[in-house]
C-alpha cells in the first residue's frame, strides 16, 4: 500500500478538497482503495512527514530538493485544469 501526503497552506481547507478530487477520480479509474492510503498536512509539515509518505500531492507551490519522494502539483485538482496529467501521474506512482 502506498501513502499518499495531501499538503495545502494551512492542511485543512484546500487539502480536504483535493483529497476528495483525488479520491473521487480514483475510484471512476477503478484503483482499488486498498492500493493507497491519504493523510493530509500543512505545506510546511511536507519535509518531516516526507520519510512516512511514498508520495506528496501540493496544492501550493513546492521546491526542496532534500526529500526524496516524488511531489506532484495538486492545483489542477482544485481548478479542474490538467487534473488528468496529475492522476495520470498518481497512479503511476502507485506501481
Amino acid at each position: 500500500m502506498k501513502k499518499i501526503l495531501v499538503a495545502c497552506g494551512a492542511g485543512v481547507v484546500t487539502s480536504t478538497a483535493a483529497m476528495n478530487k483525488l479520491q473521487e477520480e480514483l475510484t471512476a479509474r477503478g484503483v482499488d482503495e486498498t492500493k493507497y492510503k491519504l493523510g493530509q498536512s500543512s505545506v510546511a509539515e511536507v519535509q518531516s512527514l516526507a520519510d512516512q509518505y511514498d508520495m506528496a500531492i501540493t496544492t501550493t507551490q513546492y521546491d526542496n530538493d532534500e526529500i526524496k519522494i516524488p511531489v506532484i502539483n495538486g492545483l489542477p485538482l482544485l481548478t479542474n485544469i490538467g487534473a488528468e496529467k496529475v492522476i495520470d501521474e498518481v497512479i503511476a506512482n502507485l506501481d
